[in-house]
């Protein structure tokens, strides 16, 4: 069954996630890493821990109910602050970690126990993913200190993928899913051969752009797709994500900063996908705290203006893309789309045509895209 979890994460505009359970989970150990060594060692998400732990049925209600009071003392206080979670949201947060935590053939028993005041079988064990005490140290990070939920359960539902995510990777948002949209519905059928090709996803973060993108070419050609980052611990988490969907064979994964990385493709790319960092830097501090004080900086700032790595994708795909190739680039919103599209007007008038605009799921000017002449 579906479920709906509504994003929580505010630097744009955010719109709903429909969760669907995954069972893809790959253990081939082929590397998709072409860098000197992996650094980071990617963290399980809560769901897909083994259940080690255990607690009595009265135990965990008595987390729950605090947990409840705890989400509950929040009010609109955070909304009110800087268009945070209200306790409405953070009480379905914990409906979900909750469903992570037991595994699923015990939420019919256990869930209804815990809504319910009867002491009726509270001597009952329950398996927990993690033990007790963590999940109190876990809900005082999501409330006093902030912390995104989806880095207090590992996982982000986008599309239909589940995708790791940590600390130090960006969390794939709702609005990034109309980069597929337009893969799907632009490119491919403006010129199917693109499907053929070799695309990357540049500042890939956790491989959400990339996987949704190699997924869309296997179901009509045998393109690929290469993944850059400079974090060493997005390119951990992206190959991490990229295994678990057994990928392998269509994504490569490398380390470092934009084209760096592709020198050796350079005039051979069928498309050039991105969301890149395009705060301003004056807006940082503002941002919602989950956001703000736990996102990692690098992979938000772009800069006075917020243009700097959109301007150098820009430049950079004029001599990335063959001929025909197609590009699509996540911005701020409407100011920076116009300033993109009059850049290429007036300084890249012979590199790409059929340039547009495109919004996002509430109707705002988010994406910028082209094929390349």
């Amino acid at each position: 069954m579906m479920k709906l979890r509504l994003c929580s994460l505010h630097y744009g505009v955010c719109a709903n996630i429909w969760r669907r359970p995954v069972s893809h989970y790959c253990s081939n150990s082929k590397s998709i890493i072409s860098s000197s060594s992996i650094e980071v060692k990617p963290k399980l998400p809560l769901y897909l821990r083994p259940p080690s732990f255990s607690t009595s049925l009265s135990e965990l209600t008595k987390w729950h109910k605090w947990a409840k009071n705890l989400a509950s003392s929040v009010g609109s206080s955070f909304v009110h602050l800087d268009n945070g979670p209200d306790s409405t949201l953070l009480q379905r947060e914990l409906n979900w970690l909750l469903e992570d935590l037991l595994e699923v053939q015990h939420h019919s028993r256990v869930l209804p126990l815990l809504k319910s005041d009867s002491n009726e079988n509270a001597d009952v064990a329950v398996a927990l993913r993690v033990p007790l005490e963590d999940l109190y140290c876990a809900w005082r990070q999501r409330i006093e200190e902030r912390r995104p939920f989806q880095y207090v359960v590992g996982c982000e539902h986008w599309r239909d993928l589940v995708l790791s995510v940590q600390e130090g990777v960006l969390i794939p948002r709702p609005e990034t899913e109309i980069i597929i949209d337009l893969v799907e519905d632009v490119a491919l059928k403006n010129n199917p051969k693109l499907a053929q090709g070799l695309w990357a996803d540049l500042g890939t973060g956790s491989g959400a752009i990339a996987i949704a993108t190699a997924r869309t070419l296997a179901t009509r050609a045998h393109g690929r797709v290469i993944a850059t980052d400079l974090s060493p611990v997005a390119v951990a988490v992206a190959a991490f994500n990229v295994q678990r969907y057994g990928l392998q064979d269509l994504i490569e994964v490398r380390k470092g900063s934009w084209f760096e990385p592709l020198k050796d493709v350079e005039g051979k790319l069928a498309g050039l996908l991105s969301n890149p960092p395009y705060i301003p830097s004056g807006d940082i501090s503002g941002l919602q705290a989950e956001v703000g004080q736990h996102e990692p900086k690098l992979a938000l700032d772009g800069g006075i203006a917020g243009t700097n790595d959109l301007l150098h994708l820009i430049d950079g795909a004029a001599s990335m893309l063959g001929p025909g190739g197609f590009f699509a680039f996540e911005t701020n919103g409407e100011k920076q789309c116009k300033f993109l599209v009059d850049y290429i007007e007036k300084n890249k008038p012979d590199s790409f045509c059929n340039i547009k605009i495109v919004p996002d799921f509430a109707g705002i000017q988010r994406f910028v895209m082209g094929f390349h002449q």
